[in-house]
């Protein structure tokens, strides 16, 4: 599943983001190695979200892919497993990390991280539900502080998991703090799996430094590649000293315009004024580094119209493309660290 001869790339999973025309554009900008899909909700008597699964059967990037669950019932995560094995998934990981606090109240996601032993129960069921299926986790370093760590890692330690996916902040840090990359690196020390880096990369050089600072295996990028989807043809072209490519305003009004025409077509219900709100999603984190005023008119557009018009105001030229976004935004924060 990893390359052999360099660090590993993965997009992050983000919920309502990374569904199948988000992969498909991801794709046809150079893309990631593997793909996680958006994250199955599991509870009793649930059932595999078909739109979430059809990232896996028509997967359009020609990677792998692994799909995700989150849920904290024993019985219908092990049952889920077994339904996701009918599919062809590359592995099947188990979410410890989601911050939302509608997901951890409910002791799932980053909430099981304040309970030790139900992550031991779960990793063993699910261990043995995979057999010789990769299963992987993605944690946090912790719930409320990064001590935590060594006591969440000597459970990891217990159980033949494949992969372990960190997250360098804890749940109560979101996504507000720089991440604590020296606990990656004792989790690479003392697991025989591949360890991979994920928070805080938002270009090339804060992809190099994390992976230099916490020796990973790889690069797991979410945020930063929503605003900037090339980080990953960048980062494999330095791995491989081969020219890194250029980005300019132009590429990321045609970025934009394939997003809008991808997510479009999914939806034969399409209403043109959701689409536009839905788009705004994507746009909060495209429009980070380039001028406020962009981003003030892209909040206030209503229409197909409106918004090409500012997309078009703003990047129809060939300009480089920002390096970096603002680090006081409440999207972006702390990457100063590797930079």
């Amino acid at each position: 599943m990893l390359p052999p001869d360099r660090p590993a790339l993965f997009l992050a999973p983000m919920q309502d983001i990374t569904d199948l025309p988000f992969l498909r554009v991801m794709a046809a900008c150079g893309g990631a190695d593997v793909y996680v899909t958006e994250y199955f909700r599991v509870y009793e008597n649930s059932r595999l979200d078909p739109y979430i699964l059809r990232s896996v059967t028509e997967n359009p990037t020609d990677r792998p892919i692994i799909a995700q669950m989150i849920g904290q019932h024993e019985g219908a995560l092990v049952q889920t497993v077994n339904e996701l094995k009918k599919h062809p998934v590359a592995g099947i990981d188990l979410n410890l990390g989601c911050p939302a606090p509608v997901v951890y109240r409910k002791d799932a996601g980053g909430g099981l991280l304040r309970k030790p032993e139900k992550i031991d129960q779960l990793l063993g069921a699910l261990r043995e539900a995979c057999g010789e299926l990769p299963f992987t986790v993605k944690t946090r370093v912790g719930f409320e502080s990064p001590d935590e760590f060594s006591h969440i890692l000597s459970i990891f330690k217990k159980h033949a998991i494949d992969l372990l996916t960190i997250h360098g902040r804890t749940v109560k840090e979101r996504y507000q703090t720089p991440v604590h990359p020296e606990k990656i690196r004792q989790a690479v020390e003392e697991l025989p799996c591949p360890v991979i880096a994920n928070g805080n990369v938002v270009n090339l050089q804060s992809g190099l430094t994390y992976l230099e600072q916490s020796k990973a295996a790889g690069l797991m990028i979410g945020r930063g590649a929503i605003r900037h989807p090339w980080v990953f043809a960048k980062l494999r072209a330095s791995f491989l000293n081969e020219e890194i490519p250029t980005v300019t305003g132009r590429m990321i009004l045609e970025y934009v315009t394939m997003l809008y025409e991808e997510t479009a077509r999914e939806h034969s219900d399409f209403i043109e004024h959701k689409h536009v709100q839905k788009m705004k999603r994507y746009l909060v984190y495209i429009v980070q580094g380039h001028v406020p005023k962009f981003e003030f008119a892209i909040r206030r557009v209503k229409t197909p119209e409106e918004f090409f018009s500012v997309c078009r105001e703003f990047l129809d030229n060939d300009d480089p493309a920002p390096e970096l976004p603002p680090e006081n935004s409440k999207l972006f924060c702390g990457f100063s660290q590797f930079l």
